[in-house]
């Protein structure tokens, strides 16, 4: 059959900030569930146990003599009954008595009896409050944000630390609660810690209660009410963790400095570069690359001694997809090249401090020049890219998509023409030379490379050609 739906349980950490700041009313609570349970299990000896216990705490309560009646009438005890009835009309004059004058005269209906009476009661305290909601609360809550709770948190609270002494705290950190998330087993964390938590492992980071429907669905929604409750109550230590947090973000978003670095694979400028991402490193990079709204990062080769390659390319990020599993595959294109100046670390991944690269201008007689040697080596890569077999010019567009087209501007962009890269990355190149090629700044001497690559490649292809030929002849 199909899967049942994941049980959601009491939130912890405002279970626990209620029991704090409302002790009697907490255990009145439990009592009305257990009391609720031993009813549901056919033991209202033991059931009215509990209403007693609960109205000596809370003497008077119209909800708690309600369960008292309901319990005496299971017990046909009408005459209780009828007393407790009598107390929730003196203690609301307003409440109808009609529910229970059919009590009294046909006992006999004592079920929808009750039932109605717990609907009057419902209707009338919401036709009570449905206009003075904000003085409902201000009752519960204090008037004022900061000026503290009506009912004190103990002196103990203040200097607990574990989750379920501090309300509003971190588990094991300490902190305030920043975009707080609850899970299903019903525990509080800051939306990014629980994200970095579930990458290396899709369990509670607290009770290690899988959180793989969670991980799948990615349905991290922020829990309301502890954030208005963190607003009104701790506003100052939200303001210092909310200007920590735009420090951050300011700092991830600085796209010379500290720049993230993806070590994989070559990438040029212009060109489709698919990802597939499955470290949990990168899983945060990108995380970090879409929220700051930056949507970029490097891409880098290995490199034996220095770690990563001089040069690399700028990707951006144009769309990610996350499975279950936590990994993701996504799309991005190349934007620009860089020089790396300086190698650090971030939480697992390469950072680099870079500078950018662009081609050097041509003017007058240099610029006529270049023009004219664009245009020989554009139909000359074309040429080449035509007499591929078909197989493998559809593997290319496949992967780098179609050839650009020759562009009416040829230095208008500053890493050179669109057309260019796309025949780098589809030649049959050693990466150093690639790498070579990617670190040129002048459109020229590019230009004449990728000349003499081409007529290497098609002199081994006429070569292999001229083979095949004479082998069919003699044969």
């Amino acid at each position: 059959g199909p899967a049942r739906p994941q049980a959601w349980r009491v939130n912890v950490v405002l279970s626990g900030l209620l029991e704090k700041c409302f002790p009697d009313e907490g255990r009145v609570c439990r009592l009305v569930g257990q009391e609720r349970s031993l009813q549901r299990q056919q033991q209202p000896e033991a059931a009215l146990l509990r209403c007693h216990q609960a109205l000596d705490m809370a003497p008077g309560d119209i909800s708690l003599l309600l369960l008292r009646a309901e319990l005496y009438l299971t017990m046909k005890n009408y005459e209780q009954a009828l007393q407790d009835a009598s107390a929730i009309c003196q203690n609301d004059p307003l409440l109808t008595k009609d529910s229970f004058f059919l009590l009294n005269q046909n006992p006999s209906e004592k079920s929808d009896v009750i039932r109605n009476t717990n609907c009057s009661v419902l209707y009338f305290i919401l036709s009570l409050h449905q206009e003075a909601d904000k003085a409902v609360l201000e009752s519960i809550l204090p008037i004022a944000p900061n000026t503290g709770l009506k009912r004190q948190f103990p002196n103990d609270l203040k200097d607990a630390h574990d989750v379920t002494d501090t309300p509003g705290k971190v588990p094991k950190k300490g902190q305030l609660f920043f975009e707080p998330v609850t899970t299903p087993c019903g525990h509080t964390f800051c939306l990014k810690c629980l994200e970095r938590c579930l990458d290396h492992a899709p369990h509670c980071p607290l009770c290690k209660e899988k959180l793989s429907e969670l991980l799948a669905s990615r349905n991290f929604n922020i829990t309301v009410l502890a954030e208005e409750l963190i607003f009104r109550y701790l506003s100052d230590e939200l303001s210092d963790r909310k200007r920590i947090y735009d420090e951050e973000m300011t700092e991830l978003s600085n796209l010379t400095r500290d720049v993230p670095i993806f070590v994989c694979d070559m990438a040029f400028p212009t060109v489709p570069c698919p990802l597939h991402v499955f470290e949990p490193c990168y899983w945060l990079m990108i995380r970090r690359c879409m929220e700051t709204g930056t949507k970029r990062f490097g891409m880098c080769l290995s490199a034996e001694h220095a770690g990563i390659s001089e040069y690399c390319c700028m990707l951006e990020i144009k769309g990610v997809r996350t499975f279950p599993d936590g990994s993701s595959v996504g799309d991005a294109i190349g934007i620009s090249r860089f020089r790396v100046l300086s190698l650090r670390h971030r939480d697992g991944y390469n950072t680099a401090d870079i500078e950018y690269l662009e081609d050097e201008k041509a003017e007058g007689p240099e610029c006529e020049e270049l023009t004219a040697l664009h245009d020989v080596v554009y139909q000359q890569s074309m040429s080449w890219f035509t007499s591929l077999p078909d197989n493998m010019r559809e593997q290319i567009l496949s992967h780098f998509g179609l050839m650009p087209d020759r562009g009416p501007e040829l230095q208008s962009n500053p890493s050179g023409p669109t057309w260019s890269w796309s025949i780098l990355a589809a030649l049959p190149l050693e990466r150093k030379a690639q790498l070579a090629i990617l670190g040129m700044t002048s459109l020229k001497e590019r230009l004449l490379a990728i000349r003499r690559i081409l007529v290497i490649i098609t002199h081994k292809m006429n070569s292999r050609q001229e083979l095949v030929n004479s082998r069919e002849r003699n044969n």
